[in-house]
């Protein structure tokens, strides 16, 4: 899988990091009991670079061409936009987009 290939170089969106906390919260998903602790360990052992949420990303996130008003999804595609990037998603919302490249997972 692309994931894989150490070729390509793997991003993340900080509100990706929001997300997961929130389905945390919303116990949709079970992280270690100290939830700040266990993301920041996550993300220190994972080969990621993180794309900074810049003022093109908000500029950005109002003209992705979307059905519903998701923040969270915007705020993501557009960074997949502005910084060029391949959306890797089981999201059948994003995957649909024709605005941004995805590749979609099972």
């Amino acid at each position: 899988m692309e994931l894989e290939n150490e070729s390509n170089e793997l991003w993340f969106s900080p509100i990706s990091v929001w997300e997961i906390l929130l389905l945390a919260e919303k116990r949709r998903i079970i992280l270690e009991a100290d939830r700040k602790k266990g993301i920041r360990n996550m993300l220190q052992n994972l080969p990621f670079r993180e794309a900074a949420i810049n003022q093109e990303v908000a500029i950005q996130s109002r003209d992705v061409n979307f059905p519903h008003q998701d923040p969270a999804d915007r705020f993501i595609a557009a960074t997949a936009m502005v910084y060029q990037l391949t959306l890797v998603t089981a999201d059948k919302r994003l995957i649909s987009a024709k605005d941004f490249s995805v590749l979609p997972i099972p």
